[in-house]
């Protein structure tokens, strides 16, 4: 079964249905499943620059004082699914190296952990995913090789997202037909993914449960 998984690094609910989807699918896998699963691009604020600045100021300017009830809430939900957000250490800065360092590391069979490793930079750690040292460390750390390439790709996955209609982060595409939205519950992703494995082969893009939590492409995230 293939799975598309369209997300930002900068994405708090991308990196909390990023893990739910995860434990899902390991389940899957250990009954014996196959699961093909694809990083795909997409930046809630592909103008940012690359120099960073504290995610907390960013949000301020944007969103005003309902900034700390998001942030709060988030937060919240990750620590409940054993992840550290922390806000006050974020760096706002541009994603696209990062997702570029993802396309390589798809190709190298480790798209997924090198995904897991920049959400967990960006969340936990503080660090700015657009300095390319710092690129450079977590590649390595991932056990990826990065040779400079990848843009291109991720220039033409940027524009499939907007021809798909996708104004929100995370989406999850199985088999390009079935389209689960937001940062669901686990047993929401395994009720999926058992669906599919029984519907493969219808042809249209199917919502398989209601949008959850997520962030959409003006860079609000969900309270």
């Amino acid at each position: 079964m293939k799975v598309e998984i369209f997300s930002d690094v900068a994405c708090p609910w991308c990196y909390i249905g990023h893990a739910r989807f995860a434990r899902a699918a390991e389940r899957f896998r250990a009954r014996g499943g196959r699961l093909e699963v694809t990083m795909r691009p997409f930046q809630l604020n592909p103008d940012a620059p690359a120099e960073g600045e504290p995610l907390l100021g960013a949000l301020e300017r944007k969103f005003g004082a309902n900034v700390a009830q998001m942030t709060e809430r988030v937060a919240g939900v990750a620590a409940d699914d054993g992840l550290e957000v922390r806000f006050d250490r974020a760096v706002s800065a541009n994603t696209f190296e990062a997702h570029r360092l993802i396309e390589l590391a798809t190709r190298q069979g480790r798209g997924e952990q090198m995904a897991e490793r920049l959400f967990r930079a960006h969340f936990t750690d503080g660090l700015n995913v657009a300095d390319p040292g710092v690129l450079a460390g977590l590649a390595a750390e991932a056990g990826v090789d990065d040779t400079g390439e990848g843009a291109a790709e991720v220039r033409d996955q940027l524009g499939r997202a907007g021809s798909l209609g996708i104004t929100g982060v995370p989406l999850f595409l199985f088999e390009e037909k079935f389209a689960v939205s937001g940062a669901q519950p686990e047993e929401t992703f395994t009720a999926a993914i058992d669906e599919v494995a029984e519907r493969t082969g219808q042809t249209p893009i199917t919502t398989l449960a209601a949008p959850a939590d997520g962030c959409d492409d003006d860079g609000y995230c969900a309270v």
